[in-house]
């Protein structure tokens, strides 16, 4: 467990109350909307095996999984985080853990990363390394971020996949794949090879 979470995700974290936080996801499914756009998209991609759900947060994207009938294990560096979702889902599996330091003895056929996982971490080659090494070959690497100054590129993170032995399969601008054309979010899938 590192001792420090990286600035931008302390910044971030200081802003919102984790208590009402998983507020905005119901006020979308009530105005009508899918809150589960991840889930919908692991589910569809998803060739067999376990998904590792990096980053997981509060338990919301492994939580639907679960509901789907897909197994999945949550990891978060944040053990606030953690304990937020071990206390809406007791019977998943939880880990407190940063993904660059992860060591698991199981592969996945799937690892998704939802939000800004990528932007949020200090050591983020590290993090596209321990999703890779978590990856049964042929497993994918889904990742959704925002693009912004200062965080990073899809050059980058490609590169960071292609140095942990992923190939690009494809990207979308959101988790209902409308086709990436530019803009400020992108979801990538990146192939073990």
């Amino acid at each position: 467990m590192p001792n420090d979470l990286p600035d931008d995700w302390s910044s971030w974290k200081d802003r919102v109350d984790l208590d009402t936080y998983d507020a905005r996801w119901a006020a979308m499914a009530e105005a009508g909307h899918d809150p589960h756009g991840e889930a919908g998209l692991v589910q569809a991609l998803l060739e067999g095996g376990a998904v590792l759900d990096g980053g997981c947060g509060t338990g919301r994207v492994a939580i639907e999984l679960d509901r789907r009938g897909i197994d999945v294990v949550g990891v978060d560096p944040d053990p606030d985080m953690i304990a937020a979702a071990r206390a809406k889902a007791p019977g998943l599996r939880w880990a407190a853990v940063g993904l660059e330091d992860l060591d698991l003895p199981e592969r996945f056929g799937l690892v998704v990363l939802a939000g800004n996982v990528i932007p949020y971490a200090d050591d983020r080659a590290g993090v596209v390394g321990g999703c890779a090494r978590h990856l049964r070959r042929g497993g994918l690497l889904l990742a959704g971020f925002t693009l912004r100054p200062g965080w990073p590129t899809l050059d980058e993170y490609d590169a960071w996949c292609a140095a942990a032995g992923l190939v690009p399969e494809q990207r979308w601008a959101t988790w209902d794949r409308e086709p990436y054309r530019g803009g400020d979010y992108a979801v990538s899938a990146h192939r073990l090879r």
